[in-house]
């Protein structure tokens, strides 16, 4: 099945009264909770149903199966971490030394994970698994990557857009990839692979940009 056919909310309706969407927050808080513990293959809709205080029926009526839950976690996580970055005012972080610019993108990246364990324990069992959850990995890098190109463009308006679009797309996938499997790593080795990532990411970003920026 093509990734990009795929419905990427999974969800039957979407919730439209505050407290309809304070019951599907319960129900995707939860759910979090037990994919993370038990397993997403261990974990029934009725528990997690139960664990929410809600009834069977009433989570249904919002996802048709656990896979549906699955997704609106996956899209939940990626709009949270979209949010912390697109926080970043484009123009502000242009002015920053190229050192500080990566800090920043990749210390908040990591801060992220680090707040959201089950992003990485939950999404690991079934990685591969789901051509649904790799659309919305797609589309949650789209949005960074624009959000990148935004940014960088402040920094250098000499570049074409597809200058621009290659370093997103090269950065996106590298950090995110790089980010992603220092989470299975011993604490400081992890910490170790944040600092390689850091230094990876600012030495591309150098062979682009202005000499000031190659030498703060």
């Amino acid at each position: 099945m093509d990734a990009s056919s795929v419905n990427p909310t999974g969800m039957r309706r979407q919730p439209r009264q505050v407290r309809s969407q304070e019951r599907v927050n319960r129900i995707l808080d939860v759910a979090a909770e037990l994919f993370m513990t038990e397993g997403y293959g261990a974990t029934t809709t009725n528990a997690i149903a139960k664990g929410a205080k809600v009834s069977i029926g009433s989570l249904y009526q919002f996802f048709p199966d656990k896979a549906a839950i699955l997704q609106a976690l996956a899209l939940r996580y990626g709009e949270l971490l979209h949010q912390r970055l697109s926080a970043l005012d484009p123009v502000d972080m242009a002015q920053l030394p190229l050192p500080i610019y990566v800090d920043r993108i990749i210390d908040i990246t990591d801060q992220f994970f680090s707040e959201h364990p089950g992003y990485y324990a939950i999404f690991m069992e079934v990685q591969g698994t789901m051509p649904e959850l790799d659309a919305i990995e797609a589309e949650a890098d789209a949005e960074l990557m624009e959000d990148m190109i935004l940014s960088l463009s402040h920094r250098n308006a000499a570049l074409d857009r597809a200058d621009y679009e290659a370093i997103a797309f090269v950065l996106v996938k590298a950090i995110g990839t790089l980010l992603w499997l220092a989470l299975g790593q011993e604490k400081s080795f992890r910490q170790r692979l944040v600092t390689e990532t850091k230094r990876l990411t600012l030495h591309y970003l150098q062979s682009y940009f202005s000499v000031r920026d190659n030498l703060s």
